[in-house]
């Protein structure tokens, strides 16, 4: 059996959005999509603040200053959906809409 060995940690180098997908350019030469539901932050975020993103690392992950989110190219590629709690996510929306957190 052959296994595969990636020599260098893919990286992010271009980012856009659709209506309902996040789609990632790697330095591999692949571009994968990831749904946004997948991400609630990205979701409920506007398109301007998606946009406002920040490679970090040389493109091994990907933040988002103002919607406090993170995400690491290596968990897109796994598939790794966001682990945040439903708790939490309802504390950020209701900061989002200027509540008592």
């Amino acid at each position: 059996m052959t296994t595969l060995v990636i020599d260098h940690d893919v990286c992010a180098v271009e980012l856009s959005f659709s209506e309902e997908a996040m789609h990632v350019s790697l330095d591999d030469g692949r571009a994968i999509s990831i749904p946004l539901a997948w991400y609630p932050r990205l979701y409920h975020g506007t398109q301007s603040e998606r946009m406002h993103f920040e490679l970090i690392g040389d493109g091994e992950g990907i933040h988002w200053p103002e919607l406090d989110e993170d995400i690491s190219v290596a968990g897109l590629i796994a598939g790794k959906r966001s682990a945040e709690s439903a708790s939490s996510l309802a504390r950020w929306l209701e900061k989002r809409r200027g509540g008592v957190v």
